[in-house]
């Protein structure tokens, strides 16, 4: 245990750090295209991913990938850990998040997340707020990005089930795209606001697309509570024995 702190202490002191720098050089790179920053700046996230593996022992392995369809889509993932947001920079790039916009205004993290052409909506807009992610949506797909949503809204612990939120699937019926669901057991090792990270190996799995012409918003979100939430128990922990 003694180990764990260390090493989850070093790896703390280098994302620190890594935020800092990289939240200056995702403002400098205010002037170029899209596609351009989000390669510069998910460099951070590469390097916090891995230093995760080499200081912690924190892995992973993608399962599924053939699922992924070859138009980008909505993906609708299992949200336990600050892990999945990093990782999936790498896993399903190049991507956008659906997101509070109050997340624009955390120091240094908020300020290169507000690079990356995030959809940041006031969710106490209500219908605005639906409407801004109806056509920034519609305009990411079509420009080429995967739109990465968390129908649980906030990060759930391991072993427990937040309630899903149509959003997703109502921005998928609109739009007439496909949904695919992810799920993993990231929680396991790196857990909501915890500060303890247990080496393993996670599993991200990725499922079957849901297609969404002729299927209602709650249809479709039932389809990707059930099949995430058994496959998250299918996988079960990912700690080393």
């Amino acid at each position: 245990m003694i180990a764990v702190f260390l090493r989850s202490a070093a790896f703390e002191c280098i994302r620190i750090s890594l935020t800092i720098f990289f939240s200056v050089i995702a403002l400098l790179t205010f002037p170029f295209k899209p596609p351009t920053r989000y390669r510069i700046i998910t460099i951070w996230s590469r390097l916090v991913t891995w230093s995760a593996s080499f200081i912690c022992g924190i892995g992973y392995r993608v399962i599924g990938r053939e699922n992924l369809p070859r138009e980008p889509s909505i993906i609708l993932a299992k949200h336990q850990s600050a892990w999945e947001t990093l990782a999936f920079q790498g896993i399903f790039p190049p991507q956008v998040w659906v997101l509070k916009r109050s997340l624009l205004k955390i120091p240094f993290f908020g300020w290169g997340l507000a690079m990356m052409s995030p959809i940041a909506i006031d969710r106490a807009d209500g219908v605005g707020a639906l409407r801004q992610m109806l056509e920034q949506g519609r305009q990411r797909l079509a420009a080429g990005w995967w739109v990465i949503m968390f129908p649980e809204g906030t990060r759930i612990r391991a072993g427990e089930r937040g309630q899903y939120h149509v959003g997703g699937a109502w921005l998928a019926s609109r739009v007439k795209s496909a949904v695919v669901p992810v799920a993993h057991n990231a929680g396991t090792l790196w857990g909501r606001d915890a500060f303890m990270k247990y080496p393993g190996t996670i599993t991200v799995s990725v499922g079957p697309p849901i297609e969404s012409d002729g299927l209602k918003p709650e249809q479709i979100n039932k389809r990707v509570e059930a099949w995430i939430e058994q496959e998250v128990a299918r996988l079960g922990s990912a700690r080393s024995s």
